[in-house]
């Protein structure tokens, strides 16, 4: 049997190597949606879907410092820092995204995330400083953005697969995932101790409440209101 000379294996293999080229080459080039195919009425509604994300992304982002410096507990700081480190490469991510599809990234007004976070500020708002009920309710808060961006990324990521764009739909399964995990770890840090705190903050408000005081602290004239009755209030850091 005749041996095939080393330069001829090499140039066998460069040519496989080459090959394997172009088809990744001629693969990414077919992921990106044709003239005709922009103009069709399936990819303008992914188009403009992504925009809407890409606006509510930027949006999450200004408002997540909020939530953080408003939280009691140091748990629920750390994962608003984190949720927002990961939403700036989840932006990231969707510029990727649109550059595949060789489209500008470019935001379109979200009514929906701006009334869910001006949820977000009622419950900062409507809620005692330094309570457990303002992390309960930080939390739902939280929760309901993450229920927005799933619903988003999971109808994107699908789209995107419909549309023969793998590629950006591997990115947008990937926020997806992270945002899955996100609203998860939240549950945790409500179930496993917030819920419970902010309900021994009511029954602390129902002991107060119901406290007699003796006769000798009453002034006929101003009541208690200058005898200092002000609770402390724990530390749950």
């Amino acid at each position: 049997m005749k041996k095939e000379s080393s330069s001829t294996a090499k140039k066998t293999g460069s040519n496989q190597s080459s090959d394997s080229d172009k088809e990744s080459s001629t693969a990414s080039q077919s992921q990106k949606p044709s003239e005709t195919e922009k103009d069709g009425p399936l990819f303008k509604f992914f188009t403009d879907s992504l925009k809407d994300i890409y606006f509510a992304e930027k949006h999450i982002l200004e408002a997540l410092p909020k939530m953080q410096k408003a939280a009691t507990t140091s748990e629920l700081q750390e994962a608003f820092e984190d949720h927002y480190l990961q939403t700036q490469k989840q932006v990231s991510r969707l510029e990727k995204v649109f550059k595949l599809i060789g489209e500008e990234a470019e935001g379109k007004k979200c009514e929906a995330i701006i009334g869910i976070v001006k949820e977000g500020e009622t419950c900062i708002k409507d809620t005692e400083e330094g309570s457990m009920t303002r992390d309960a309710g930080l939390i739902i808060a939280a929760q309901k953005v993450e229920h927005y961006e799933i619903a988003s990324y999971g109808g994107l990521a699908a789209l995107a697969e419909t549309l023969g764009l793998y590629d950006a739909s591997d990115l947008l399964h990937t926020t997806l995932e992270e945002e899955e995990q996100t609203d998860i770890d939240l549950t945790d840090i409500a179930e496993n101790f917030i819920n419970f705190a902010a309900k021994q903050d009511d029954e602390d408000d129902d002991d107060y409440d119901d406290e007699d005081y003796e006769d000798e602290d009453y002034d006929e004239d101003d009541g208690y209101e200058n005898h200092g009755y002000n609770r402390g209030r724990t530390s749950y850091h």
